[in-house]
């Protein structure tokens, strides 16, 4: 093991990343088990991370919306363009909803109350500070040139939507709300609403028909100095392990010999750490 580093607090603001030309360990403190690409947010897991994520209109990408001052996480909608341009949907997918503050979400939540009851309130709006839309990491998306509900936009499962479905978990998207897992989300059936996890721990997520939560527990299994979850990906080999982390303590993260990682909370319990390397014939 090499020495340790310390790494300046910026790198991590939403989902770090580095690199490693030895093995070596970096130094993070509690408030990054609350950051990053892979944090899970539900009735449980409140949002606990207080910073604002680096964000940009989805009109800046060209990208119709609702309204013009909808915003996502940077990368996140760079993906999402991406995707939309892979799938031929840009003329034919309009963004509902992105980043949301919890102010905004308490209204979304008491409206919806009134109008719609608490029975589907509770279905479909997460609480206030529960909400992945507090991330800037979850994108509600609909049918462009309908008459769109904002709690429960239409989105079709044929055509170009269906093409958005099929190659979403490539451009790290996940379908977060499924009708086969609505007894551990707690949230009924959603088509509309995809969460940006990256890749490839959104191919994982398909591969193995995991949602968030399964996901989130199933990665605990692979550690640093135990079995450690390896892909071969392409040119790439990817390695992916946990990392635990007690709440108000520093971690020391052991980060393997590597041409690049990612580092990112899961808002329980611990870190993630994703690691790549180019693979030689």
């Amino acid at each position: 093991m090499g020495a340790t580093e310390r790494f300046q607090d910026s790198i991590y603001q939403l989902n770090g990343s580095g690199s490693c030309d030895h093995e070596t360990t970096v130094e993070m403190d509690t408030a990054h088990i609350y950051k990053g690409n892979l944090v899970l947010v539900n009735r449980d897991y409140p949002v606990r991370d207080n910073g604002l994520p680096q964000l940009m209109t989805v009109n800046s990408q060209r990208l119709h919306a609702w309204d013009d001052a909808i915003c996502l996480e940077r990368n996140c909608l760079m993906q999402l363009a991406a995707l939309m341009k892979a799938s031929h949907s840009l003329n034919d997918i309009t963004v509902v909803s992105g980043y949301r503050s919890v102010e905004e979400q308490q209204d979304i939540y008491q409206s919806s109350l009134l109008e719609n009851g608490p029975e589907y309130t509770a279905s479909y709006v997460a609480l206030p500070n529960h909400s992945e839309h507090h991330l800037g990491l979850a994108v509600d998306v609909g049918q462009r040139g309908q008459d769109l509900d904002f709690i429960a936009p239409s989105f079709p499962d044929d055509g170009v939507f269906h093409t958005f479905k099929q190659l979403a978990a490539k451009f790290g998207f996940i379908q977060r709300y499924k009708e086969t897992k609505a007894s551990i989300t707690n949230i009924a059936c959603e088509p509309w609403h995809y969460r940006y996890v990256g890749a490839p721990h959104a191919e994982l997520m398909e591969q193995h028909d995991f949602c968030l939560e399964e996901y989130s527990r199933y990665l605990e299994r692979f550690t640093y100095s135990g079995k450690q979850l390896v892909l071969n990906k392409d040119d790439q080999i990817i390695r992916i392990y946990y990392v635990p982390a007690q709440d108000g303590l520093a971690v020391t993260v052991p980060i393997v010999r590597c041409e690049r990682f990612e580092l990112s909370g899961n808002n329980r319990n611990g870190l993630i750490v994703t690691s790549y390397n180019r693979r030689t014939s």
